[in-house]
């Protein structure tokens, strides 16, 4: 495939699934930011920081309105980012991945990546809603999760090369030492220094919301990618790219 090609279909395949994954989290995810950013406002309120003013809840409006409004854009956005990535290491990993046509190869990677990269993630350091969490420790936060990611991240790859190497039954090993390292880098990594103050329903509702926003994305970057590299690759073609 020609390097201009494979790059159009992987932008717009990034595109694509950013738009759909930004259209789910405004449906399903948004209105529980609404009920966490109101417990939030209640508390300022209480606290003194805030009153509760008209001209508030005015600008309080106004900032949520615009956020709302950017909400489908940064999916695109963040969606042609991912997907570059995405691209890039289907380019390369296309005839070791099993399946007898490119979506199933697409979408198997990307639940790969979905596991690796956010799943694994996830569980150690689960998405809270805005009133969870304290300004004071959201640098600390984010290192730890982007950490957790670049471990997992490259520790896949690190343990996919060693499988290269196995043969037959022996592949395996790669796979269970991957658990075992990751599981070890689990309990060893620090927990999430905030403890969890709102309400338990909707901090969980809104990890499973979340959960089912980046779902949508790797499950549409899979399908999308594979529909257009199998339409638009030379069927004789056996090398990734040229």
């Amino acid at each position: 495939m020609k390097t201009s090609l494979f790059i159009i279909i992987v932008l717009i395949s990034g595109a694509f699934a950013g738009l759909i994954h930004g259209t789910v989290n405004f449906a399903i995810v948004e209105p529980y930011l609404d009920q966490a950013i109101g417990i939030e406002n209640q508390n300022l309120f209480e606290s003194g920081e805030e009153e509760d003013t008209p001209e508030f809840w005015v600008e309080y409006e106004g900032y949520r309105t615009w956020q709302k409004s950017g909400q489908i854009l940064a999916g695109v956005i963040l969606g042609t980012s991912v997907g570059a990535l995405f691209g890039i290491v289907f380019a390369y990993s296309r005839n070791a991945l099993p399946g007898n046509n490119d979506v199933k190869k697409s979408l198997l990677l990307a639940g790969i990546m979905w596991l690796t990269l956010y799943i694994i993630p996830f569980l150690k350091y689960p998405a809270n809603p805005p009133t969870v969490g304290d300004g004071e420790t959201v640098v600390l936060r984010a290192i730890l999760y982007l950490s957790f990611i670049a471990i997992s991240g490259f520790a896949a790859v690190g343990f996919y090369q060693l499988s290269k190497k196995l043969q037959n039954n022996k592949k395996l090993f790669a796979l269970i030492g991957y658990g075992v390292f990751i599981t070890a880098v689990f309990f060893a990594m620090p927990e999430n220094p905030d403890e969890i103050t709102a309400p338990m329903n909707l901090v969980n509702e809104f990890r499973l919301m979340s959960v089912l926003g980046v779902t949508s994305f790797w499950a549409s970057i899979g399908i999308i990618l594979g529909l257009f590299w199998r339409k638009l690759s030379p069927q004789k073609e056996t090398s990734n790219y040229n």
